[in-house]
């Protein structure tokens, strides 16, 4: 029977690919027989894909998604057999690769090989921390577990050796990975780029590590006894199989990864395994009926949990689940920062986190490394995995990839730090965190060459354009510390993932509130001026520089707007009365800023920003070397209206 079930999901893969004349066939026919004995094992409810106490299951190898497809068919998920028809069609529910939240059972968007891993790790962290939070020594209402399925690519990228460093250094005994070892990449042979030892590298980790034969039911099912029962590490199991298992002649064929077998192939295959040649998208009775037992199973786990929950003893865990899954923002006492003050944004930041923190239950985060040079540290607040404090060492893409895992579990909101240029380290995952819409918050600080010192290796200089072209993701950049509480009261409103861009450097204290518009509205009309003839927009340590520009340049004669945009996402969101309220359409536009700042010619005529990398020396010289001082800005303003500039004035400005 076991044979037959697994040879069902191989066919039905083998179709689905061969009608859409596209896909990869061969690692979901290898990986067939594990996905059916881990079935049997698996603890979750195919009608109720949300349940909180499910076992999570990461496909990291994305391209083998005909096989996740025809695994949540057969278990009895949303998805019919004619979605599976419909395989890499446009405007389908069974896309190239699995997406979240569009297929049901489809825990994370997998695809760029070796994030899965590090969602897997992130999974089991989330669970281990949820575990601290609502058990008691009577009732373990925390305690599935992580799977992930992966392959060479996975364990060849970066990211799994950060993530599975981090899972063998906290021991994480929920997390169980398959890594199917067909030793078959697009090139050829593994051979031909790999040849170190997986077992030897993953118990130097701290992880057990088993060997079986990836097509052996009874080793599939005793090695998944065995990880089941009282683990104390994270456990790999090296399961040796071939690519295109069950295929006719094509067994082993490196072109089977990512295309179709051929009809002919598909048909002496079938005939082989008993099944009938001119049948397509076949599933025998009996088969299928084994496969629903997950559906009645699925139903019975979550009604045994559900009758934990309303036992009077669970009351306080009762209240702690209530409060971790419905977070009332309301409760968050907002710190207030007085008017002249000076505080980089990375300072009142720390303030704003910790209020969040206090307020929240499941705010948690951590930072690479340089909490104490991002300020992201929760005060008292304890540390992984009993406390909101996580430490990912110097792991950026990891992390990313590890909290996008922690949002999406259900339960936490999570932050990861770093400094802005490292954020390079990360995009592979805030653009995945941008493609599911998950609520993740990027803490990057030391934002421009305000970083000084550390020179042009340190100083972002492209990176805000890059995020600000990534559709879903709101890029803040605070001009002051009261701006940056309005920035994070929008972002939480926000279902979807933000980045904060702070400063290192100290930034005066701007006045407390506007006539003239809203901070969470993406940009807002800052000082207004009668008559005006230019409008000056800027962003974070550059709105002062624009506010005192435009005071001297009043003296001269010229009447400047200024305006300060701490969000472009929001502010290209509004309506267009709104923004020409802002940046008035009569009006000459410069934008100021200390980046690359190509988009801000959707709104400028000129932009005043860097025009090459930066340089190590003190802040304040940079500024004044590459052009940020008021009469620089003065200068650029000049140009714009085609007028000589008269020199700079020597007088104080009051603004």
């Amino acid at each position: 029977m076991l044979t037959k079930m697994a040879n069902t999901v191989r066919f039905l893969a083998a179709d689905m690919v061969q009608r859409a004349n596209s896909g990869h066939p061969g690692a979901a026919m290898g990986l067939a027989d594990i996905a059916t004995v881990l079935g049997l094992h698996l603890k979750h409810n195919p009608k109720n894909p949300k349940w909180l106490n499910r076992d999570r299951l990461v496909f990291s190898g994305g391209h083998a998604s005909a096989l996740i497809y025809s695994m949540l068919h057969l278990w009895g998920y949303d998805l019919s057999l004619e979605d599976l028809k419909n395989f890499r069609q446009f405007g389908s529910r069974t896309p190239g690769h699995p997406e979240y939240p569009e297929v049901p059972g489809v825990e994370v968007t997998t695809g760029p090989l070796g994030q899965g891993v590090a969602n897997a790790v992130g999974f089991a962290m989330a669970a281990k921390y949820a575990a601290k939070l609502l058990n008691s020594e009577t009732a373990k209402l925390i305690d599935h577990k992580v799977y992930c399925l992966c392959g060479d690519g996975d364990l060849e990228e970066g990211i799994s050796y950060e993530a599975c460093s981090l899972a063998g250094h906290h021991a994480l005994d929920n997390l169980v990975m398959f890594y199917d070892s067909n030793e078959i990449t697009i090139e050829g042979d593994t051979e031909i780029a790999l040849s170190e030892n997986i077992k030897q590298r993953f118990e130097a980790q701290g992880w057990k590590v088993y060997r079986i034969d990836g097509h052996d039911y009874n080793e599939i099912d005793l090695v998944l006894r065995e990880v089941s029962a009282g683990q104390t590490k994270p456990c790999l199991i090296i399961a040796k199989t071939v690519i295109a298992k069950g295929a006719a002649t094509m067994e082993g064929d490196p072109h089977t990864h990512g295309a179709p077998l051929g009809e002919e192939e598909i048909k002496k295959a079938k005939e082989k395994a008993g099944f009938d040649p001119n049948e397509h998208f076949f599933i025998p009775e009996d088969v299928l009926l084994r496969f629903r037992c997950a559906v009645e199973k699925g139903e019975l786990y979550e009604r045994e949990w559900k009758k934990l929950l309303i036992d009077a003893p669970l009351a306080e865990q009762n209240a702690a689940l209530e409060a971790l899954k419905h977070p009332d923002f309301a409760r968050i006492q907002w710190p207030s920062f007085e008017e002249g003050s000076m505080i980089a944004t990375r300072d009142s930041n720390h303030k704003i986190l910790n209020a969040i923190a206090k307020a929240v239950p499941g705010f948690v985060g951590g930072s690479a490394d340089l909490a104490p040079s991002n300020k992201t540290y929760l005060e008292n607040m304890g540390d992984f995995p009993d406390g909101k404090n996580f430490h990912f060492g110097i792991r950026e893409h990891a992390m990313a990839a590890i909290c996008n895992a922690i949002s999406l579990y259900g339960i936490f909101i999570p932050f990861s730090a770093t400094f802005f240029v490292f954020s390079d380290y990360m995009k592979p995952a805030v653009r995945l965190a941008a493609l599911m819409k998950l609520r993740h918050f990027f803490v990057w600080t030391h934002d421009s060459i305000g970083v000084g010192e550390d020179g042009p290796t340190h100083q972002p200089i492209e990176h805000l354009s890059q995020f600000r072209a990534l559709p879903n993701l709101l890029v803040f950049r605070p001009a002051d510390a009261t701006e940056n509480v309005a920035c994070w009261q929008a972002a939480l409103s926000y279902d979807g993932p933000s980045a904060f861009v702070l400063s290192r450097q100290k930034l005066e204290t701007l006045k407390n509130g506007t006539d003239f518009g809203s901070a969470e509205r993406g940009g807002y009309l800052l000082k207004k001026r009668d008559n005006a003839e230019v409008t000056i927009v800027a962003t974070g340590s550059e709105v002062m520089l624009a506010l005192q520009t435009g005071c001297h340049l009043e003296e001269q004669g010229i009447m400047a707007n200024i305006v300060s945009v701490p969000c472009m996402e929001l502010f290209n969101a509004q309506e267009q009365e709104y923004r020409q309220k802002v940046i008035d359409p009569e009006t000459k536009v410069l934008a100021v800023e200390a980046a690359s700042g190509h988009e801000w010619y959707r709104y400028a005529d000129a932009v005043h920003g860097m025009q090459s990398f930066g340089a190590s020396g003190d802040a304040s010289e940079l500024f004044k070397h590459f052009g940020f001082s008021t009469e620089d800005v003065q200068k650029a303003v000049y140009r714009l209206l085609g007028r000589a500039y008269p020199g700079s004035s020597a007088s104080d400005c009051t603004i």
